[in-house]
């Protein structure tokens, strides 16, 4: 299985992303996805996840409406959609999936990683 995250770049606050993290050899549709970001000098963090077979999405409160998480099963790829960025949303963003099809806020309970893709967002 591999987890190829793009789309990340530098961007001003206010302004808007979308991550794309395209899977082989793994079904998105049928399993649990989960984005991750990891600010500089800080831990790992959840962003928010997405159940499979149409299961339930669930965000970060940090988040705050501002991005969205989508799945493109005909290119089998996960999207984040981020607006209204903000200079802490400055960070290392993953992708990963699990084997069953179950949402996880907890990053110890994916079984695959991507390799992080860099948002950057300037005030």
């Amino acid at each position: 299985v591999q987890l190829q995250a793009s789309g990340g770049g530098l961007v001003q606050a206010g302004g808007s992303l979308r991550l794309s993290c395209a899977a082989s050899g793994l079904t998105i549709s049928s399993s649990g996805m989960g984005w991750f970001r990891q600010p500089p000098g800080k831990e790992r963090e959840f962003v928010g996840t997405i159940g499979g077979y149409g299961g339930a999405l669930v965000y970060a409160d940090f988040v705050s409406g501002r991005f969205t998480i989508s799945r493109d099963n005909a290119e089998n790829t996960l999207d984040l959609q981020m607006n209204s960025l903000k200079p802490e949303d400055t960070a290392l963003y993953y992708c990963a999936a699990k084997r069953d099809s179950h949402y996880s806020v907890h990053e110890h309970e994916y079984d695959y990683w991507g390799q992080g893709t860099q948002v950057t967002v300037s005030s």
